[in-house]
């Protein structure tokens, strides 16, 4: 008996009703099973292997794709049941753009009917309350294609439980460069005004009153250095309260007492947290999960800033079309596995830490 026609029959037998109906029964029961242990709140796929999918199956490459998309709209249902909170999916690199041009065309085409089937139908993620983002370029997309992403933006943006992070066209050097960018033009170009903290008389007596109340010093200080009319301080204010960076080509900076002048947020400020906040994840939870299909075991300048010490990362050998459940759930086991091992370790260290303080 033949390969080929074995896997006829398996393909009838698992599109045969009673055995729909007993594949998704055990399907509830496993994502079930899942939720009773610690789920990832932010999960990654970079969906590869599309093309060589299509070449495998001797079909055309966009057809690939097509069942790409349709694989993401398995993946998406299984990870908002689980309860993940946030998934973020690398749908187009901007190095694609150097593949045919016939390719790009339908790689465009195909995002721009799938966004306007998930606005049209977009049952799945109306259930879960989901809200889609589009992360990446936006001038490198063509002017139909981006109507159509501002549509599925906008028309999800009242769902607040969870999050579909669409990397297209993206890549992470882009999105660490224009963060970067961006947290140094608000440093360097957003003044925060305030007023001058201290008249000349103000300092005089603060520094005096750090060596004691020395009169005949009082005094000659005074007589050299003479007070303006008027402070804009009182006796109370304390000397602490002024810890500022003054930008030098501040137009608006002025000399003397109660002046307002130009003040600029300290770079020796700027933290990792700060460059979070200007990614294009901003506000998402630490990545905690990243998987990769296809074998292909590299980033591929993919969330290498989102990657941390924490996030667990898992290549698989099939290809992004053929992933569904019984790929990603050794994948969550794994994951929950590995979480637990780690709460053990940690119980050590604390019971260390408290006969310390004790």
């Amino acid at each position: 008996m033949s390969d080929l026609y074995l896997s006829r029959i398996r393909k009838w037998f698992l599109n045969s009703p009673p055995a729909e109906w007993a594949l998704c029964r055990l399907r509830e029961a496993l994502i079930g099973a899942l939720t009773q242990g610690p789920i990832p709140r932010h999960v990654a796929f970079e969906m590869d292997g599309n093309r060589r999918y299509a070449r495998s199956h001797k079909i055309e490459t966009i057809e690939g794709h097509h069942l790409g998309f349709e694989a993401l709209a398995r993946v998406l249902e299984i990870c908002y049941k689980c309860g993940v909170k946030v998934v973020t999916v690398y749908a187009f690199s901007i190095e694609n753009f150097n593949r045919p041009k016939y390719e790009v065309d339908g790689l465009m085409q195909l995002a721009k009917m799938k966004l306007e089937q998930l606005i049209q139908h977009g049952e799945l993620l109306e259930r879960y309350g989901a809200s889609v983002r589009v992360l990446g370029q936006r001038d490198l997309m063509s002017a139909d294609v981006l109507e159509v992403v501002d549509r599925a933006v906008a028309t999800t943006k009242h769902n607040k439980t969870a999050i579909l992070n669409i990397c297209f066209p993206y890549t992470s050097r882009e999105e660490i460069t224009t963060a970067i960018r961006s947290t140094v033009e608000e440093y360097s170009t957003t003044p925060r005004p305030h007023s001058t903290p201290f008249s000349q008389s103000r300092i005089t007596q603060k520094i005096l009153s750090k060596q004691g109340d020395n009169t005949e010093s009082l005094s000659s200080i005074r007589e050299s250095s003479p007070s303006p009319p008027e402070s804009r301080f009182d006796d109370t204010e304390s000397i602490s309260s002024s810890s500022a960076t003054l930008h030098p080509d501040s137009p608006q900076l002025k000399s003397g007492a109660g002046q307002n002048v130009t003040i600029y947020p300290n770079a020796e400020n700027i933290t990792a947290e700060t460059i979070d906040n200007h990614l294009y994840t901003a506000g998402c939870p630490p990545l905690d999960l990243f998987v990769r299909t296809s074998g292909v075991e590299r980033l591929s300048d993919f969330m290498l800033w989102q990657c941390h010490q924490d996030t667990h990362i898992f290549f698989l050998k099939c290809f992004w079309p053929e992933f569904d459940l019984w790929h990603f759930l050794p994948v969550l086991l794994e994951w929950q596995r590995r979480q637990k091992q780690r709460e053990q370790d940690e119980k050590p260290r604390r019971r260390v830490v408290r006969v310390k303080e004790a």
